[in-house]
Order: structure tokens, then sequence, then C-alpha cells
């Protein structure tokens, strides 16, 4: 048996079972700028782990390093913006969230600067440990005032939503997938719209079993969903991408089509997610069995991504486990 590492910062995952995409970041900038001569893009040492050599390669003259200081790096975006341009930047989520939260509150968000964050290595998705997993970086942004809330699932939605970012007013924070990423929805079909779900599967006046879920989580829902589908029990999914403006009419629908709700963030189980759906369905006086599943009020340790992402319950293997047994007991 090949013994499990924890993958370098420049490498990545194989995708197994599904087609991906390589660096789908660059793919949706680069077709913003074609057409946006004012989008400009900064990083604060981190361009070769953020997927942005292609734009720098190719706008040399719109690309900006301010070298590995993240509050400099969302100050200078924020000038960039009353400039007129169109600022994206990335690092890495725990950086951007816990170093830099007074500026993109204060700088970029309170003034409705057209600064657009893309935050790397969102929760369980490095093997670097506390230092490197934003777990806790939805909850943070959640809670400040004009800022749009983003975790994609897919290549596809990352693709879609790093194009349309320059559209969407004010400051946007978004978890960035990197390097190779699966293609989970369908690029000729899905087109993603903020503040908006998306039910995949079929819901029928008996559906047993919801999945709600954002980011990655989504594809692994998706494929527990099928599982309990095959099993005869009826089950669908509710992925929500946008964590600010949440989509609580669509969710409440959804909720009110079946009996049980399964929610999956890779986040930590307070603040995200769960506390949204929570929150929705206490105050829309709606009760339903409810399962939380995500990341524990801790930080998580180094490891090897498969290692760390069964051990906190994130795998399909593991959503199906505890599923089943929460539906047993």
């Amino acid at each position: 048996m090949a013994e499990a590492r924890t993958l370098a910062m420049s490498e990545s995952e194989e995708i197994v079972g599904r087609p991906s995409m390589k660096a789908p970041f660059s793919v949706g900038l680069l077709k913003a700028a074609e057409t946006r001569e004012n989008i400009v893009l900064l990083t604060a040492d981190l361009g070769k782990y953020t997927d942005t050599i292609d734009f720098r390669h190719k706008y040399p003259e719109r690309f900006f390093n301010v070298g590995m200081a993240e509050q400099s790096l969302v100050m200078t975006a924020a000038g960039l913006s009353k400039a007129g341009k169109i600022s994206y930047c990335t690092t890495y989520g725990t950086f951007a969230t816990r170093r830099a939260y007074d500026f993109l509150a204060i700088a970029c968000a309170h003034s409705n600067e057209n600064v657009k964050m893309f935050a790397g290595n969102p929760g369980l998705t490095t093997g670097y440990g506390g230092t490197h997993q934003a777990n806790e970086d939805l909850a943070l942004m959640r809670s400040i005032p004009n800022l749009t809330v983003i975790d994609p699932c897919d290549a596809t939605e990352m693709v879609q939503v790093t194009q349309m970012a320059a559209d969407i007013p004010g400051t946007v924070y978004c978890r960035q997938l990197r390097a190779n990423v699966a293609v989970v929805l369908d690029p000729d079909t899905y087109r993603f719209q903020v503040g908006k779900g998306h039910v995949i599967g079929q819901l029928h006046d008996d559906t047993k079993l919801g999945f709600v879920s954002t980011g990655f989580m989504t594809e692994r829902a998706i494929d527990a969903s099928r599982h309990f589908e095959r099993a005869g029990v009826s089950s669908a999914v509710f992925h929500s991408p946008c964590i600010k403006p949440f989509d609580t009419n669509g969710l409440l629908r959804f909720a009110n089509s079946v009996d049980r709700l399964v929610i999956c963030e890779n986040h930590v189980t307070t603040g995200g997610l769960a506390t949204l759906v929570v929150e929705a369905l206490y105050e829309a006086g709606l009760s339903r069995k409810l399962l939380k599943i995500g990341i524990p009020d801790r930080f998580t340790e180094c490891g090897s991504l498969p290692y760390l992402q069964d051990r906190y319950g994130l795998t399909t293997e593991r959503i199906i486990e505890q599923t089943d047994t929460w539906m047993r007991a």
C-alpha cells in the first residue's frame, strides 16, 4: 500500500472518477479580463500557489505582488478600487481573514469597494494544520455587512464565479479551489446566481432525505444522495454556493419537501452553513430532524488530505456511514 503523505503547497491531488479542470480561477479571470481592462490582480507572495501565473504572464502591467503582507494586500486593493480598478486578490483564507479582517471590513466592505478576495486552502483542502486550514472563515466573513460570501462546489462554479465577480457590487469573499479541480456541475446547463441555491435530484411527495451542502461537500453530498436512492431511500441535494446572501426561501421550500436534513460543510459546524439552516428553520417555525456534518470546534492537525477528511467525516463514505447510523437511531 502506498504511504499517505501531506502534499507540498505546489502539488495537487489527482481527481479520481470525475473529469477535472486545471486552474479554474485562472480560466475565469482571464475571461473577465479580456473585456474589463480595469481588472487588476494582486497577491501576497503566493501567486504560484493561487493560480495567478497565466494572468501575470498575459497582463504583467496589471499584476501586483505586495509581498508577504496581507494587510497591505487588502489596503492596496482598496486604494486601486478608489482609482477605478476592480481589484482581484489571492492569498490563503487563514491569512485573508485572521490577519486582514479589519481591513476587509473597513477599507473594503464599509466603503463598498470593488475588491474580490479569492482565498485558498478553505477548510480541509490542505494538510498543513491549523495555521493554514481556514476552518472558520465563512463564519467570520458572513458577519461583515455589505460582503458577498461564496463557497464554490467545483471547477464549473469556480470559473463562473470568478468571471462574474467583477459585476457583483462591492466586496466579495470567495473560497478558492485551485490546481486540479473536479467538474461536478454541467458547464453547459449550470448557471451560478448570487443568493440562489440549486436543487440537485428529484423532489417527490415522499422524499425522505435532504442533503444541504456548500463548497466541495456538494460533490460528496450528491454521491451520498445517489447511494441512498439506490438503497430505496428517496433523496435530493440543496446546493448553496452563497453563504451571504443566503437563499433562505429556497432552503425552506426544500426543507418542506423532505423529512430529514443532513447539512454538509467543509467548515466548523458553528457560524457557517449549519447555523444558517438552523436559523432559517427556527425563524420560519419549521421543525426537522437534522444532522450536522462538518469540522469540530478545534484546530485540526497536519496530515494527508485523505486521512484528515476521513477522520473528520467529510468523505462520501463517512457521510453515508454517519447518515445511515443517524437514520437507524
